[in-house]
């Protein structure tokens, strides 16, 4: 990335809730030219934030030399171009061919992060991901399809560590992630489908590890869905009891508060 002036700008538009872009995506928005937006996944809610006079231009029918030579001629008149991507542009955005072909063309860019559906789902769920004593790990992965996994992360070895795991665009193959995960975690393991995040029709579904793929059959689930899994999950479900964490016990001192 160069730091010369009007850098065309890939933001995170978050997972569907036109308020949970962030405030510097929502600035980059308002100010832009030309907004290049992937329609497929992004909601056109999310264009309530640009101008009247501004173009929005739907790249979910272009391919990358479309979006290149489109960014490359705007950019030549001095437009100021956003590049809208779900969630956090930098998992699953094929932001990076992008950005290199933008290093050939000599053209300069920056990325506003932004919310991505796991941690939107969580927030749905009142649920945190690292309980103390339970898990202290989040793993966000997806199962080889079309697109595969390097052998290392196959979702079989992923799911032995037993962390909280957050599955994304694998919806399509849930009999073989039910599979998997029930080698690990239990036919009873508690688990949570949350489907279109931060959209109208968002919906958390609990089900367990043995029901898994009837739920999402019998549900209609087809895609715009995360399979979450661990511990956790089903702490949230339950609202059960946890440890305390270390941080507020007044029996614990740390470099801002002595214990009492």
């Amino acid at each position: 990335m160069t730091t010369e002036t009007n850098p065309v700008i890939f933001a995170g538009a978050g997972p569907g809730d036109p308020d949970l872009i962030t405030v510097k995506g929502q600035t980059a928005l308002a100010g832009a030219d030309l907004i290049i937006y992937a329609g497929s996944l992004v909601p056109e809610a999310l264009l309530k934030w640009k101008r009247a006079d501004a173009q929005a231009v739907n790249s979910a029918a272009m391919d990358l030399g479309d979006i290149i030579n489109m960014i490359q001629q705007a950019h030549g008149q001095g437009q100021k171009i956003v590049r809208l991507h779900t969630g956090d542009p930098s998992l699953y955005g094929a932001i990076f061919e992008q950005m290199r072909e933008l290093d050939r063309c000599y053209i300069p860019y920056e990325v506003i992060p932004g919310v991505t559906a796991a941690f939107a789902a969580a927030a749905a769920m009142g649920m945190e991901y690292t309980l103390p004593e339970v898990t202290q790990t989040l793993i966000l992965t997806r199962i080889s399809g079309r697109t595969p996994v390097p052998d290392q992360e196959d979702l079989d070895l992923l799911a032995a560590h037993h962390s909280s795991m957050a599955i994304y665009l694998s919806i399509v193959h849930v009999k073989r992630v039910q599979e998997i995960l029930s080698r690990h975690y239990g036919e009873d393991g508690v688990c949570a489908i949350a489907y279109k995040i931060g959209h109208p029709q968002e919906r958390i579904i609990y089900t367990t590890l043995a029901h898994l793929s009837h739920t999402v059959e019998t549900q209609n689930i087809k895609s715009q869905a995360l399979i979450l899994v661990g511990d956790a999950v089903a702490v949230a479900r339950d609202k059960g009891e946890v440890i305390a964490s270390k941080l507020y016990d007044a029996g614990f001192t740390h470099g801002f508060r002595e214990k009492k």
